[in-house]
């Protein structure tokens, strides 16, 4: 079984290298989650895609997210959404503080 701090920090990792959005972010998820962890396959990783975009919010973190359940169900998909967007998330509240100053 993957332990979710792994979902945790393979998912945070790409949350820092992705620039440009959820469409950047897909040759990061196929090359960590297809090809490096083996967590999906690359069929299934378009059909999140499919689907995330279908859905509202974030394409990425729908994918994300997606994974994240197939992986180790509700945590699971807690673990990796929180890794995708926590890197934004810190980034913003440092930026929030400099400016604050």
């Amino acid at each position: 079984m993957i332990s979710l701090f792994k979902i945790f920090i393979a998912f945070f990792k790409m949350g820092i290298f992705t620039f440009g959005g959820g469409y950047a972010m897909l040759p990061i998820l196929k090359s960590e989650a297809v090809e490096k962890y083996k967590w999906v396959s690359e069929e299934d990783l378009l059909n999140y895609y499919s689907i995330g975009q279908c859905t509202p919010g974030i394409i990425a973190v729908n994918a994300a997210s997606f994974i994240g359940y197939k992986l180790r169900r509700v945590p699971g998909l807690f673990a990796a959404t929180l890794g995708v967007i926590a890197p934004s998330v810190i980034i913003i509240m440092f930026v929030a503080v400099l400016l604050r100053q």
